[in-house]
């Protein structure tokens, strides 16, 4: 008889300046004592710029069920390096092949989100990646991923403007999307 066992994930804790602790804690650790740690967000962008991924995030995650969300989001795992999260995480939650070469770095920030019992601390990591995809080819992550969508620039915009009921809380994150966004035209 076969039998399946969840690995939980593993990060390095960090101490509040973004330093190594020397430490690993599971994610659950991490989010119950509200551990420091790194995640990563990637931005996907069509090769003409004028248009943004969104991701729907599925109904089974603890925080933000249902509600869209950047491309590519996730945690970094004790040893790996943030760009190389950036790519597992595309490749796990929507079936792409990324090369480090097509990472774009554009910047660094903290945040803090409690919810439902969670104490979420990270040091978040953004990159941007430029490319085109049809979202009904995508294979999605379900546990993770309910739905990818293309927006237009101008419709991104409007969408987060004020928009609190279906899009994540995450306002450093979409702030670093349009600042990327406006440095480009």
């Amino acid at each position: 008889m076969l039998q399946y066992f969840y690995m939980e994930e593993i990060f390095d804790v960090l101490d509040s300046h973004g330093g190594f602790t020397g430490q690993t804690a599971t994610r659950s650790i991490c989010h119950s004592q509200g551990l420091w740690h790194r995640a990563i967000v990637v931005f996907i962008i069509s090769t003409d710029g004028k248009k943004v991924l969104l991701q729907k995030r599925s109904q089974d995650k603890r925080l933000w069920p249902g509600l869209w969300d950047v491309a590519v989001g996730g945690h970094v795992d004790a040893g790996e390096f943030s760009y190389q999260a950036a790519i597992r995480e595309a490749k796990e939650e929507l079936g792409l092949d990324l090369q480090p070469q097509a990472l774009i770095h554009i910047g660094s920030s903290i945040s803090e989100n409690i919810d439902n019992n969670i104490i979420n601390r990270h040091f978040n990591d953004y990159f941007v990646t430029h490319l085109d995809l049809d979202p009904t080819k995508v294979i999605l992550q379900s546990k993770e991923v309910a739905e990818v969508k293309w927006v237009s620039v101008p419709e991104f915009e409007a969408f987060l403007k004020g928009n609190t009921v279906s899009v994540t809380n995450k306002p450093v994150c979409w702030d670093y999307y349009r600042h990327y966004l406006q440095s480009q035209v």
